[in-house]
């Protein structure tokens, strides 16, 4: 028996989609000023998930007591040394901004103690000399400019504090939530991806979890570390903006580059002012500060998540670019999880030999 033909209603599916578009987009328009609040404590949640329980054990197993321990503790430790080191950078940028826009105040030093160097001070120094005559004060005004916009642009990144400080306020809020529903959660989310993709869904999940506590760990906790002790070894060799030159350590920590690119140039200009003292103290002590990240990130990451060098400098730089202070953790998050979940999807590609047996390949897929 031939059973009509039923015919395609196009207006209806038309004005279906555009429907679902639009609730869509006006969630999204809702949703939009908390989404990266969420995503911050999300990261954060992950990150400190395996605390939060073995504060709960011993704390009686009362989830409460150990959430209000897990919020202290993201305030005395997080929030509020980098918002002391924002208002801090807020109020020392009119001196670093008159010093970096206004012309002429930018030369070349003479390095005049070249001289004492053995053997080959004085070949230098004369090489140095030739290069200023040669038109070293025309580099330095050339640059000049572009200095001063870059410094302007940076200080204008960081002075959004009250932007900053409502992030902050969301990032507590849901952690605090994230914290006592992080089971359910955590179900709610996988079982998402088990409706999207079954098995693979559900590993993607898991893969995304792990990337992101690498990050936050390994990457973001070491790169505080360091620069907080960097930081304090500048204030006490009595180094000028030592605040904003914190606030650096941290960006080039994150982007695995080190806080020796902060920390060499102050130790040269302690001895170039005759600090010998001082500068020796701070080598010592920028020696440590440099060596630190090579126990503390296999203490921090405890999963042997391997990220590449390229990917968290794109994901820092990005990030700081998209969103401002908050795309430092961010950028850097969002860049390891497409990796590692794009990663796992490419090693899943059939072998050459399963490529000539394509049915066995498909038997092997669950």
């Amino acid at each position: 028996m031939a059973y009509p033909r039923q015919l395609l209603d196009l207006p209806r599916l038309l004005f279906s989609v555009a429907f679902i578009a639009l609730i869509s987009l006006a969630c999204f328009w809702v949703v939009q000023p908390f989404i990266l609040g969420f995503a911050w404590a999300s990261m954060v949640v992950i990150a400190t998930w395996p605390l939060l329980i073995k504060v709960q054990h011993i704390l009686w197993g009362r989830r409460s007591l150990a959430v209000v321990v897990m919020t202290i503790l993201l305030l005395l430790l997080f929030v509020l040394p980098i918002s002391f080191l924002i208002s801090s950078v807020i109020n020392n940028s009119g001196p670093l901004l008159s010093w970096a826009t206004q012309p002429n105040r930018m030369t070349l030093p003479s390095m005049h103690w070249l001289h004492d160097l053995p053997l080959v001070g004085h070949g230098l120094y004369a090489g140095w000399q030739n290069m200023l005559s040669g038109g070293g004060a025309v580099l330095m005004s050339k640059v000049q400019p572009y200095i001063g916009q870059s410094a302007t642009w940076l200080l204008a990144q960081v002075a959004q504090v009250g932007s900053f400080l409502i992030h902050c306020a969301l990032m507590l809020l849901f952690s605090i939530l994230l914290y006592m529903r992080g089971e359910q959660v955590g179900m709610a989310v996988r079982h998402f991806a088990i409706r999207l993709g079954s098995a693979r869904g559900d590993a993607s999940v898991l893969l995304a979890a792990q990337a992101i506590r690498a990050v936050a760990l390994g990457v973001v906790l070491t790169a505080i570390v360091q620069a907080v002790l960097g930081g304090i070894g500048l204030a006490v060799a009595g180094i000028s903006f030592a605040t904003i030159l914190t606030i650096v350590m941290f960006i080039l920590c994150i982007a695995q580059l080190g806080p020796l690119l902060v920390l060499i140039p102050a130790m040269i200009w302690l001895y170039w002012s005759g600090e010998n003292t001082l500068g020796t103290l701070l080598l010592v002590w920028s020696c440590v500060v440099a060596t630190m990240d090579n126990f503390l990130r296999p203490i921090f990451i405890r999963m042997g998540a391997d990220l590449p060098v390229l990917l968290v400098l794109c994901g820092v730089i990005g990030g700081l670019l998209a969103f401002g202070m908050i795309g430092l953790f961010i950028g850097p998050v969002v860049l390891a999880v497409s990796y590692r979940l794009l990663f796992a999807w490419v090693h899943e590609a059939p072998t050459p030999g399963e490529i000539h047996n394509p049915e066995k390949h498909l038997r092997d897929i669950p």
